[in-house]
């Protein structure tokens, strides 16, 4: 392969690198291994870019290379969920957050929240992505069937399974606001105000009375204002303890948290008008610094 060439596939996989990275997390759920399959996918298109010659866009050749890529990883491989049965030791069936940005035009918010990747992951690793390929990357049946191997008719018949399960493992949903939003942002920063003073009346203020705390990793949750203020108040420590710095995760407004200096982790906030109806967290040093750098603590 000359230069030229070289040249030539780098440009359009940079055009599509970014689409390629959230379609990558879709299907498998982290963040980590999706930096990893837009890699793989690269040096698969290098090696197979001069037979390619040009019999499909380029885009679906190199969103079939992803799409297999993804499907190798998952073969074999227990489902990541939000369930909170998972230990700390069933590190590889965790979720893990993907940053956002709502400048982003070719990462859709809602096709990256939480609650719909991790209904994406009940579903069976083709139905997951013909649905992904369908109606988030609005590939035609016969897009989607060239990508993945399958007829018109099977790809017509697994979209209609995919959706029936992902409506019973991830329910539509429409109080959610969506980060942009005034409210989303003052709930946000009410809940890092809270923890930075370490004030539990406070952290009560912005929840609601349903609302949860979902320590992904953990086998509990805490469901209900008295069991998450139960559960979060001990841990609040003393004013200062924390630091914590807002982003965008996933669509949804987050908070990177530093304790004593050290990174902490990313929590993910579900929120509506009425108050934070979840808060995610996900307690891994190495995420603290995909999201921001380190405040001054």
């Amino acid at each position: 392969m000359g230069a030229s060439d070289v040249g030539a596939l780098t440009e359009a996989f940079e055009g599509e690198r970014r689409g390629l990275f959230a379609h990558a997390y879709r299907m498998l759920g982290t963040y980590h291994e999706a930096e990893d399959v837009v890699q793989d996918t690269y040096l698969r298109a290098l090696r197979g870019w001069a037979a390619f010659e040009g019999r499909s866009s380029v885009r679906t050749w190199l969103y079939r290379i992803a799409t297999n890529v993804c499907l190798n990883v998952i073969e074999g491989r227990e489902r990541r969920t939000l369930s909170f049965g998972l230990g700390p030791d069933d590190a590889d069936g965790l979720l893990e957050p993907f940053p956002t940005d709502p400048l982003d035009a070719v990462t859709a918010r809602e096709s990256v929240r939480l609650a719909f990747v991790a209904g994406l992951q009940h579903l069976s690793p083709r139905q997951r992505a013909v649905l992904l390929l369908r109606e988030v990357l609005a590939f035609s049946a016969a897009e989607t069937g060239e990508v993945l191997g399958m007829s018109v008719p099977a790809v017509k018949s697994a979209l209609q399974r995919a959706r029936a399960r992902l409506a019973e493992a991830a329910p539509a949903r429409d109080d959610v606001l969506d980060a942009a939003s005034p409210r989303a942002r003052e709930l946000l920063a009410g809940y890092m105000a809270a923890w930075e003073a370490s004030d539990a009346d406070a952290f009560r203020a912005v929840l609601r009375a349903d609302a949860a705390i979902e320590p992904v990793g953990s086998r509990a949750s805490y469901t209900g204002l008295e069991t998450c203020l139960a559960f979060a108040a001990p841990a609040m420590g003393t004013a200062g303890q924390w630091r914590m710095v807002a982003t965008e995760a996933n669509g949804q407004p987050a908070a990177v948290a530093w304790f004593r200096g050290e990174p902490f982790g990313v929590a993910v906030l579900t929120v509506a008008e009425e108050g934070i109806v979840a808060i995610t967290l996900f307690g891994d040093p190495q995420l603290a610094h995909i999201f921001t750098p380190k405040p001054d603590v």
